[in-house]
């Protein structure tokens, strides 16, 4: 997913389209929005067409590296969880190269709040590494409506609502400099849409949401 980007990344995914189409069996296809519309947005478009029986959520800068795949795919092809999340908060997470000290400080704070408003458990909500069956993950997509940051959250939520397991997987994960996330601004609004979900769950926005099994 191409979210209306500015610089090579696009460039690059079309070069290496062109030279693994004469592979069989692959096929990588570029979906570009246009202009910027955010990472939830995305992420929907992508997850919505995708095809396969399971989908990978990864981040371009691969901050968590592709071989740590095998670690989030191995339980949710073992039918042990419906999705999968790489964490950087667990006791076996390992963070090579960790942000700085004021971006880990921002989000040790962000997720503290989204524990103590959402309930959910989990150490890290927001690691770009996620594993999902795609019949277990559609329907949270459809749902799904934050367009930016804390689509994760939203996500995590449906999946509690529609009765889902989430296992949370340590992973090897290393900052990638040039992030163009702005720790407060970007923080605040993420915690605004976490309201948002909360208050959308309240007034029963998503009780169309039916359990999967």
């Amino acid at each position: 997913m191409d979210d209306g980007s500015r610089d090579g990344t696009a460039g690059i995914v079309d070069g290496f389209a062109a030279w693994i189409a004469a592979r069989p069996g692959v096929t990588l296809r570029l979906l570009r929005n246009g202009k910027n519309r955010g990472k939830g947005y995305s992420l929907k478009h992508g997850v919505l067409l995708a095809a396969g029986t399971y989908v990978l959520l990864s981040d371009a800068d691969f901050s968590t590296p592709i071989g740590e795949l095998p670690r989030l795919l191995q339980p949710v092809v073992a039918s042990e969880c419906d999705i999968a999340i790489g964490s950087r908060g667990l006791a076996g997470s390992n963070v090579a190269l960790r942000q700085p000290i004021w971006r880990q400080t921002m989000g040790r704070i962000f997720n503290r709040i989204v524990r103590l408003l959402t309930r959910l458990p989990f150490k890290d909500t927001q690691c770009g590494f996620k594993v999902m069956r795609r019949e277990a993950a559609a329907p949270l997509f459809r749902a799904a409506r934050v367009e930016r940051f804390a689509y994760d959250v939203e996500i995590l939520v449906l999946a509690r609502k529609a009765r889902l397991r989430v296992r949370e997987i340590p992973v090897l994960w290393r900052d990638a400099p040039g992030s163009k996330v702005h720790a407060v601004r970007d923080s605040l609004a993420m915690l605004r849409d976490v309201a948002w979900v909360l208050w959308r769950e309240r007034r029963g926005a998503y009780d169309r949401l039916e359990p999967t099994t």
